[in-house]
């Protein structure tokens, strides 16, 4: 090897470890899209826009929600699919507004 010394790819680590973080990321990840899907929905609610654009925020922020629950049971390929689906909500409601 002709590089530096600490260029080398280090080891894998700890599968349970990767699966700890995963389940930890997907855990927060759906609770603050859950918390900025209420806020963005109670703040379209309290305008005047239309009835749909508060809803679609709400829906996609029980749908981040359900996210993080399964997120924090170990769920985490379920969890990063439903986080999708919850953001894809919430955008479609920002294309109502």
């Amino acid at each position: 090897m002709n590089g530096r010394g600490d260029s080398e790819i280090p080891d894998a680590g700890d599968p349970a470890e990767d699966a700890r973080r995963a389940r930890w990321t997907a855990a927060g990840t759906g609770a603050l899209l859950a918390l900025v899907g209420l806020a963005a929905s109670a703040l379209r609610f309290a305008g005047s826009a239309p009835t749909l654009v508060p809803a679609a925020y709400a829906v996609g922020a029980v749908v981040c929600a359900l996210a993080s629950v399964l997120g924090s049971r170990g769920r985490t390929r379920r969890a990063l699919w439903l986080l999708i689906a919850g953001a894809m909500v919430m955008a479609l409601g920002d294309q109502f507004d």
